[in-house]
C-alpha cells in the first residue's frame, strides 16, 4: 500500500496556503486516484448549507450527475445520518445504493467531522470487487482530519 508514501504529500498539498481550498481538495482526489490503483472515482461531498443533502465539491473521475445527494440516500446520504464509515464490499447487495458508473463494483464513504460535527465526506468507487481495508478506512480517516484542520480557519 503507497498510503504512508502518500501521507507527505496529501499533507504538503493540503498546507499551501497559496491555493484555494477547493483546488487543494481537487490535488487530493487526483493525487488518491492517480496513486491507489483501486480507486477509480474520489471525490468530497459537504453537507449544502441548511439543507439535509450533500453537494459535491472536488472530484478525480468521470463526471457524476449525483452533484446533490438527499440524506438518507445511497451510500454517502447513509454516511450524512449514521456519521460512521460505510464499505461495500459488493454494491450489488445494497438496497440504498445509487449507481455512478455500470462499473463501479464496490464504494467506501468516510465521514469529515469538524468541531465533532459531520460536514462532509470522502466517497471512493472502486471497478475492483472488495478492495477496501482498514488500512483505507484508517487512511482515509487521517486524510479527512487533514482536510478539517484547513477547514477550520
Amino acid at each position: 500500500m503507497p498510503f504512508q508514501k502518500l501521507k507527505p504529500e496529501i499533507k504538503s498539498i493540503i498546507e499551501n496556503e497559496n491555493l484555494s481550498i477547493d483546488h487543494r481538495l481537487s490535488q487530493v482526489c487526483e493525487i488518491l486516484k492517480e496513486n491507489i490503483p483501486y480507486y477509480d472515482w474520489v471525490g468530497f461531498y459537504f453537507k449544502n448549507g441548511d439543507k439535509n443533502e450533500l453537494k459535491l465539491r472536488s472530484f478525480a473521475g468521470e463526471p457524476t450527475d449525483h452533484i446533490i445527494i438527499p440524506f438518507g440516500k445511497g451510500i454517502c446520504g447513509q454516511v450524512a445520518v449514521s456519521n460512521k464509515n460505510f464499505v461495500v464490499p459488493d454494491v450489488k447487495t445494497q438496497n440504498n445504493y445509487i449507481a455512478c458508473s455500470i462499473n463501479v463494483k464496490a464504494e467506501i464513504v468516510v465521514p469529515l467531522f469538524l468541531n465533532d460535527e459531520n460536514i462532509g465526506q470522502i466517497d471512493i468507487d472502486s471497478h475492483t470487487a472488495d478492495p477496501f481495508s482498514k488500512e483505507d478506512e484508517e487512511f482515509l480517516e487521517w486524510v479527512n482530519a487533514r482536510v478539517a484542520e484547513v477547514l477550520k480557519v
